[in-house]
């Protein structure tokens, strides 16, 4: 009787290579250069009141969600939820910094609603810098506007009137960004502030941008760098 063998038999030869992954050598040319860096994205962003400079709403404060469906774009420089205004937004690291950050100087005006009527004094106080608890604040450019800002509308909800006092409109533009810097310094002076719009952030301005409407800028050299080669959006 023949005894049959029950080892497992071995496994079939496999060919030189197979089952390893290729080297980047091995790979084609153009599978083995990196891919082109995608253009930054900017975004102006008119900001209604009552709107957070984040996407994610808090307590009765609303998001940006609301308002843009983009993924991968972040606020370049925040705006309180009290105001209104110009918030801009980058998919760029790099942009974002040199917008937010006040070593980059960039501008930043104001369309600003006092109660009361400043006078030249008050003016020029705002013009040299006035004293605030974490110290003075730097010099700015300031001029009263004779009538109110165009194409921003009345505020929903609408400001606090008081009746017998007047309220005046004031252009201001700083160079600093410290929390609610122009409410104290209007307050420094005798003038609370009622309203406050952001009008522009260096060359960019509201134009055309009703409140909640967004819409894409252009990125001049001086102010945007090159991505480094392969890399992509955030």
């Amino acid at each position: 009787m023949t005894r049959r063998d029950h080892r497992t038999p071995p496994p079939p030869s496999r060919p030189a290579g197979a089952g390893r992954r290729p080297s980047a050598l091995s790979l084609p040319r153009a599978a083995r250069e990196p891919l082109p860096a995608a253009p930054a994205r900017l975004l102006r962003f008119h900001k209604p009141y009552g709107v957070l400079s984040q996407f994610t709403p808090e307590g009765r404060w609303r998001g940006l969600k609301d308002f843009i469906e983009l993924p991968g774009v972040y606020v370049a420089g925040r705006l309180d939820a009290d105001s209104e205004g110009l918030l801009l937004l980058t998919d760029d690291g790099g942009l974002q910094a040199r917008i937010a950050d006040p070593r980059f100087k960039m501008e930043k005006t104001y369309w600003v609603q006092v109660e009361g009527v400043p006078d030249a004094a008050a003016l020029q106080a705002l013009a040299r810098g006035v004293q605030l608890k974490d110290g003075p604040t730097l010099p700015a450019r300031v001029r009263r506007l004779d009538m109110p800002p165009p194409a921003i509308g009345e505020r929903e909800p609408p400001i606090r009137v008081r009746q017998h006092i007047p309220d005046t409109w004031i252009e201001l533009a700083i160079r600093e960004g410290r929390n609610r810097q122009v409410r104290r310094m209007t307050a420094a002076v005798g003038h609370p502030t009622l309203r406050l719009v952001r009008a522009a952030i260096g060359p960019y301005t509201l134009e055309g941008l009703a409140p909640g409407t967004w819409a894409e800028a252009e990125i001049p050299a001086s102010l945007g760098a090159p991505r480094p080669s392969g890399s992509g959006r955030r």
